[in-house]
């Protein structure tokens, strides 16, 4: 990885209206792009809600009949029931729970909290779930984009999740497309010379990460990002990528 200079511009798509179901991001991005022209290695980060309510990924709790299961994890979490049920029908484990709490293996492959189930910035009595398949979303986002905008752009969607043995939570990659979510620099000098024996950066992560902060994550309404002055090299690679294999983690 190697920018072109040394500076990174981060701006927001001004005015970006409510997402409803169905719609064209593509074509919301285009018209709300501005009248700069799109550059080659531009990288737009899209949030997962936006995504995920054009996806017509929002479920009505009043129509979820919740299981024993859910039921039982609901009393020893003090969550809903219903919202319990969801959360269990968008994962394959059970990690941890307590009261408050309910981590979960997403059945994407992620660790996190209620399976990215979501109630903010939803109309009242929905959740939100992720996309059904965020690498898919953002290589159709990112087709759209290329044809509107002339450019080859790279997509991320993003989502913010805590972490262990960390507080707080930042801006994580659940998609990607024309990018590579991992950099592999092993064998690469150091400033002295010596190859790089694990360096493996998690790229689209890092961008997801910086365009959170200027996305914000309560009223803000900046759900588009686009990045620009970032080159890589290496073929792309979908977020999936990110995610460590069974027989590479020693903390499960």
């Amino acid at each position: 990885m190697n920018a072109p200079s040394d500076t990174l511009t981060l701006r927001a798509l001004p005015a970006f209206p409510i997402v409803q179901p169905g719609d064209d991001l593509a074509a919301l991005i285009g018209r709300h792009w501005g009248a700069a022209p799109a550059l080659d290695h531009d990288v737009i980060v899209v949030a997962q809600k936006v995504v995920s309510k054009a996806e017509g990924r929002l479920i009505e709790l009043a129509t979820v009949r919740p299981s024993a299961r859910a039921l039982d994890l609901a009393a020893a979490t003090g969550k809903d029931p219903r919202l319990v049920e969801i959360i269990l029908g968008e994962s394959v484990r059970v990690v941890r729970h307590r009261p408050g709490v309910l981590i979960v293996q997403h059945r994407l492959g992620p660790v996190l909290a209620n399976a990215g189930v979501d109630q903010s910035n939803v109309s009242d009595g929905h959740v939100l779930l992720w996309p059904q398949e965020p690498d898919a979303s953002a290589d159709r986002l990112r087709a759209g984009l290329v044809q509107r905008l002339g450019a080859a752009v790279a997509v991320v969607i993003n989502d913010s999740l805590g972490r262990a043995w960390r507080r707080g939570t930042m801006g994580i990659a659940i998609g990607a497309a024309g990018l590579p979510a991992l950099l592999d620099l092993r064998g690469q000098p150091d400033l002295f010379g010596r190859p790089l024996q694990s360096t493996v950066i998690g790229l689209a992560d890092e961008i997801a990460a910086a365009a959170s902060l200027l996305m914000g994550q309560a009223a803000e309404g900046r759900p588009v990002i686009v990045l620009r002055g970032l080159r890589w090299s290496g073929p792309a690679q979908p977020a999936a990528a990110v995610i460590r294999p069974p027989d590479e983690d020693l903390f499960r």
